[in-house]
């Protein structure tokens, strides 16, 4: 691990997710009668209920607005949703700003994968592109998964930061 990465996540009380791109391959599905549908990794989804289980607390922002989002958040147990929110860094801000506990940025991991996500990961303490990710974005951001967006990034960057917190392997070793 990346000792300036891991120094950043051992700090982590909030991490927030951006969606099409990172908890989805990016793709948008319409139906005929102008629905939509989206796929979810859930290998991304128990990496999302680890680090709840862990104490942090999780967070989606995303640009657009969707009833299969709000039930994906739903049924992780994700506490803040906010959806059609192009300007990242301002809902990142309404959310801590609202929080019973102060969080701070420097405690704040973000995942990304696009221009209006790079605000956001450019100020929080880890600020993540994930592999997919637009290039300019991967360029500017602390760190970027391997794995690609709806393919097991979002479980990589809930791992990392729960290896780095020293709680990975308790939360692993529950399932033997």
């Amino acid at each position: 691990m990346n000792p300036s990465l891991t120094r950043r996540a051992q700090a982590i009380r909030l991490a927030v997710f951006d969606v099409d791109g990172v908890l989805t391959d990016g793709k948008l599905y319409f139906l005929p009668d102008g629905s939509e549908f989206k796929t979810f990794n859930t290998l991304d989804g128990h990496g999302i209920k680890m680090l709840m289980q862990a104490g942090i607390q999780t967070a989606i922002i995303t640009g657009r607005s969707s009833a299969v989002v709000e039930r994906r958040a739903k049924n992780l147990g994700i506490q803040h949703l906010f959806q059609g929110r192009e300007d990242k860094f301002i809902a990142l801000n309404e959310l801590l700003g609202s929080l019973e506990e102060p969080i701070s940025l420097e405690q704040v991991a973000y995942l990304g994968d696009d221009l209006p996500d790079l605000t956001a990961i450019r100020r929080v303490g880890l600020g993540m592109a994930v592999a997919s990710g637009d290039a300019f974005v991967r360029q500017h951001a602390h760190g970027v998964t391997q794995a690609a967006g709806g393919a097991g990034a979002a479980r990589e960057f809930c791992e990392f930061i729960l290896q780095a917190q020293g709680k990975l392997e308790a939360l692993q070793h529950a399932y033997l």
